[in-house]
C-alpha cells in the first residue's frame, strides 16, 4: 500500500487549480471519444436546454487518480448529452496522483468545502471514508434494482450498514493466464487442470519436459496470496475488522506455494513483482508457463509483452477442493457522489447510465478492458467483437468468466486493511518467497505485529 504523505490544506487548494475541463453539447453530434470537440462546445452548452430545463449545462466536477478513468467518464458524458438533450451536463474532470487525490478528498470532506461532485476512491482507501457518518451519498435507489444483474460482492465492499456508497469499474476476477505454446510442448492441456493438486502434477511435467517453471509468484506483493486464500473463504481481516493473517488455511496455502518454489514448479518473479519491467521481459521471453492475476492484468500482457500475442489463453484458477471456488475478485475503484454535490439526483442518473447500464458496462470493456460488474453483458455479442484483447487472448475470454461468475466471494476491507496489506506485501511475502522462512513463523510474526 502506498504511504500517504502529509499534505497541508494550502497545498490541497493549490492542487485544485489544475482542473481540466470537458463538457458536451447535445445540439452537436459527437461520438463517444469526441472529447476535443466537447471542449470547444462548452460555451455553446451554456445556451442549450440543460439539466432540469435550466437553459444551461449542469457542471459536474469529477476527480480520479487514473487517466483512463477520466477519459472513460468524459466519453460517457458525451454519450449522455447525445441521449439526454433536456439534461445536459458539463463534466469537468481531472486526474490527480493517487495519494494526493485521496488526501485532498479526505480534507475536503472533513472540512465541508472543496470536494468534487463525483470521485473515484480506490478500494484500500475506502475504509478511510466510512469512519463515523460517511460524507458520501447513498446509492441504494440506483443499485438495489440492479443487484440481480451485477456481482453483488463488488458493491458490498463499498457499503456500510446496508447502505451502498460506490460503484466499481470491474469485478477484478482472478484468472489463470496460461502460455498454451509451452503447455503444448509439455503435452499438457489447461482444461485438465481442475485443482491445485493437478496443477502441481502438471508443473512437474512442465519442468521435466521444458526445464521451465509452471508459474511465478510475487516476492513482495499481495496478488500471489490474497486471491488464493479468498478462494477458500479466508481473508486477511474478518468482517469485524480483526486481523486473520495466520489462520490455518492461510498458513497451509503459503506452505503449499513455497513447496512449489522449492520443487522448481514455481519461480519468484524477477523484480519481485508481477508489475515490473524485469518481469514483463521474463514472461515475454516465455520463461514461465503461467501466472494467476486479476482480469485487469490483461492490459499488462497486451501493452508490455507483445511477443506472447496469440500464445496466451485465459482459464479459471484451479480449485483447492473439487467443486471449490475457481476465482476471486481483486482490486477495485469505486465511483462515489460526495455530500457536497449540488445536484445528487442528476449525478445518480448519470452514474447509473455510465456504470450500471448495459451499454455503460459494454463500454467499460471496450474502452478499459475490464470485466464489468454487470454479468448479463458477459455473453453479449459485443464482448466477442475484435479488439486488442480478443486479438491477443482469443474470443472465449468471457466464456471463462461466465463459468466462474458465482464463485467470486466478497473480500473484507476494513479500517486496518491498509496496514495489513503493507505488512503482507513488505514483510510476510518476502520472508516466505525470498528468505524461504517457515510460512507459519512469517505469518505469525506479522499477525502479532498488527494486533
Amino acid at each position: 500500500m502506498k504511504k500517504q504523505g502529509i499534505v497541508t490544506l494550502a497545498a490541497m487548494m493549490a492542487l485544485s487549480m489544475g482542473l481540466s475541463g470537458c463538457g458536451g453539447d447535445g445540439n452537436n453530434t459527437k461520438n463517444a471519444t469526441g472529447n476535443a470537440a466537447a471542449k470547444t462546445d462548452n460555451a455553446q452548452a451554456e445556451s442549450t436546454t440543460g439539466a432540469g430545463g435550466s437553459g444551461k449545462a449542469e457542471k459536474l466536477v469529477f476527480w480520479t487518480f487514473v487517466d483512463a478513468h477520466q477519459k472513460f467518464m468524459e466519453s460517457m458524458a458525451d454519450s449522455w448529452n447525445q441521449s439526454h438533450p433536456d439534461k445536459q451536463i458539463e463534466l469537468e474532470g481531472t486526474t490527480i496522483p493517487y495519494d494526493d487525490m485521496h488526501t485532498k478528498l479526505l480534507i475536503a470532506l472533513q472540512s465541508g468545502v472543496g470536494a468534487p461532485d463525483l470521485v473515484d476512491i480506490e478500494q484500500s482507501k475506502f475504509p478511510n471514508f466510512m469512519k463515523g457518518t460517511p460524507q458520501l451519498v447513498s446509492l441504494n435507489d440506483i443499485l438495489e434494482p440492479e443487484l440481480g444483474n451485477i456481482v453483488k460482492s463488488r458493491v458490498e465492499i463499498y457499503s456500510k450498514d446496508s447502505t451502498y456508497y460506490g460503484i466499481d469499474y470491474h469485478v477484478g476476477a482472478t484468472v489463470m493466464y496460461y502460455n498454451k505454446e509451452l503447455l503444448d510442448q509439455a503435452g499438457l492441456n489447461a482444461d485438465d487442470i481442475k485443482t491445485w493438486a493437478d496443477f502441481e502434477t502438471a508443473g512437474k511435467t512442465m519442468l521435466e519436459k521444458t526445464g521451465k517453471p509452471m508459474i511465478t509468484f510475487e516476492g513482495n506483493g499481495n496478488w500471489s496470496w490474497w486471491p488464493a486464500i479468498s478462494q477458500q473463504g479466508s481473508d486477511q481481516v474478518d468482517k469485524d475488522g480483526n486481523v486473520t493473517v495466520d489462520t490455518p488455511v492461510n498458513v497451509q496455502t503459503m506452505q503449499f506455494f513455497q513447496k512449489l518454489v522449492k520443487e522448481g514448479v514455481a519461480a519468484v518473479a524477477p523484480g519481485a513483482g508481477h508489475d515490473t519491467e524485469e518481469y514483463f521481459g521474463y514472461m515475454d521471453s516465455e520463461s514461465a508457463a503461467s501466472v494467476f492475476m486479476p482480469f485487469w492484468f490483461m492490459g499488462r500482457f497486451t501493452d508490455h509483452m507483445p511477443d506472447l500475442k496469440g500464445k496466451m489463453i485465459i482459464r479459471p484458477m484451479p480449485a483447492w477442493t473439487e467443486g471449490g471456488n475457481r476465482s476471486a475478485g481483486m482490486g477495485g475503484t469505486a465511483t462515489s457522489i460526495t455530500n457536497q454535490a449540488k445536484n445528487p439526483e442528476l449525478l445518480k442518473e448519470f452514474l447509473s447510465y455510465a456504470k450500471l447500464s448495459k451499454e455503460g458496462n459494454i463500454q467499460i470493456w471496450k474502452q478499459l478492458g475490464f470485466d464489468p460488474i454487470r454479468t448479463d453483458v458477459w455473453n453479449d455479442p459485443a464482448m466477442k467483437e475484435s479488439n486488442k484483447y480478443t486479438d491477443y487472448f482469443g474470443t472465449d475470454i468471457f466464456d471463462t468468466l461466465l463459468s466462474v461468475k458465482d464463485e467470486i466471494a466478497p473480500v473484507n476491507i476494513r479500517e486496518i486493511s491498509p496496514k495489513v496489506f503493507d505488512a503482507i506485501r513488505n514483510e510476510a511475502i518476502p520472508m516466505i518467497f525470498i528468505d524461504m522462512a517457515d510460512p507459519a513463523v512469517a505469518l505469525k510474526k506479522v499477525q502479532d505485529s498488527l494486533k
